[in-house]
């Protein structure tokens, strides 16, 4: 069965950066089109941002254009997503996906 786990989670600060990665196993992760997700308190799920298997392209959330980068390394069988000038509303459990598959998800907190 597959399995996704994410980690990388934590508090930072307004303005501050954290760098979340999402290993994937038991399955052929190259051939996946990766995608985060996040959760903030009291809210529905959003998609964030995505990156395809076939060309490398990525697109994201309006609110995240600009501070945040996804990434893949289908030799590690990892995504990562860099986040940057991070504010309170970033704040979520943030989770990775690929096609029906879901990891647990790491909490990400911005709070002064």
């Amino acid at each position: 069965q597959v399995q996704l786990v994410e980690s990388g989670g934590g508090l930072v600060q307004p303005g501050g950066s954290l760098r979340l990665s999402c290993a994937a196993s038991r399955f052929t992760f190259s051939t996946c089109t990766m995608s985060w997700y996040r959760q903030p308190p009291g809210k529905e799920r959003e998609w964030v941002a995505t990156i395809r298997s076939t060309d490398g392209s990525t697109t994201y959330v309006d609110s995240v254009k600009g501070r945040f980068t996804i990434s893949r390394d289908n030799a590690k069988n990892t995504v990562y997503l860099q986040m940057n000038s991070l504010k309170p509303e970033d704040t979520a459990i943030y989770y990775c996906n690929c096609r029906t598959t879901w990891g647990r998800g790491t909490q990400v907190t911005v709070s002064s």
